[in-house]
């Protein structure tokens, strides 16, 4: 019980912490953009982020790419997946994605039995497709909006929905409840603790040779990464099917706040395919810099 009021504690801290400042940096200024009024917090807040991925996260990651064998390097990729094919299920259901939430609860039973607890991915191997379904996703299928884009300490791009859904699915994760299942409290937090230190350095390892994209092919790192992650998550909410009237207004944005702050490459955006047959197998066991170009049109 302490645990999980530490925890709900731990996150109304930060929101509040989040709230204040952001609260007063529009006091501070009397000049707000409109189109990202928590800007100055923002920049302020990936600089941060960029100077501890630069001096702590990335080398640590670079070092674990060096040691580690690919197929290790692999099963513990696919491990983490696996686990969070549990919240991944669980928000197809919500979503009313009935056929989907069946396929990838197939995944996991198939995948931690015949996979050794999700280190081999077997499903893949017979064709079973993965899905990228958060909850920032379900909030986002009922409606709620996602709010002015926020950058969050630590975590990166965001926005208010998307941190109520990281909530939601730190709650859907077994890796926040192994508390209850031993009898020492400090064993079991420095279990957690590195079992979610590894998953950080495998995510950001798994990314390094992408993250290219994001140095060479921008003038404003903070204009490219907001647009970028923007038009990801409109594509993951409404399935690669965004609203005309949505896809207008990213659109618009977009030029407004990054005319000529992009060049052109030949990535694009993620989305999932509504093309007849089975969904397209995406890997949603990578956190950082799941960004591309923004689309040209």
């Amino acid at each position: 019980m302490s645990t999980q009021k530490t925890i709900i504690n731990t996150h109304f801290l930060v929101s509040s912490l989040i709230i204040s400042s952001l609260l007063g940096g529009c006091a501070s200024t009397g000049k707000v953009n409109e189109r990202d009024p928590w800007e100055g917090w923002n920049r302020g807040t990936q600089e941060f982020n960029d100077s501890l991925d630069k001096s702590i996260v990335k080398p640590v990651a670079k070092g674990y790419l060096s040691v580690t064998p690919k197929f290790v390097n692999d099963g513990i990729s696919n491990f983490f997946s696996n686990l969070k094919d549990i919240g991944v299920t669980i928000n197809d259901f919500l979503q009313l994605k009935m056929t989907q939430g069946g396929m990838d609860a197939s995944r996991f039973v198939i995948n931690t039995t015949a996979g050794v607890g999700g280190f081999v991915d077997v499903a893949k191997m017979i064709d079973l497709p993965k899905h990228n379904e958060d909850f920032g996703q379900t909030l986002g299928f009922w409606g709620v909006p996602s709010g002015n884009y926020l950058v969050v300490p630590f975590l990166g791009a965001s926005s208010p929905r998307e941190v109520v859904g990281a909530i939601g699915d730190a709650l859907m994760n077994p890796l926040t409840y192994t508390f209850a299942f031993a009898g020492s409290g400090a064993a079991v937090s420095a279990i957690n603790a590195g079992a979610r230190t590894v998953d950080v350095v495998d995510a950001r390892a798994d990314v390094i040779p992408t993250e290219k994209i994001i140095n060479e092919a921008s003038l404003d790192r903070y204009e490219f990464i907001k647009n970028a992650y923007q038009q990801r998550r409109e594509h993951l909410v409404h399935d690669g099917n965004i609203p005309e009237e949505d896809d207008l207004q990213l659109e618009d944005e977009a030029t407004a706040s990054g005319n000529g702050a992009t060049k052109t490459t030949g990535a694009q955006p993620v989305a999932v395919s509504k093309s007849s047959g089975l969904p397209p197998i995406i890997n949603n066991s990578k956190h950082f810099l799941e960004l591309s170009a923004p689309v040209k049109k």
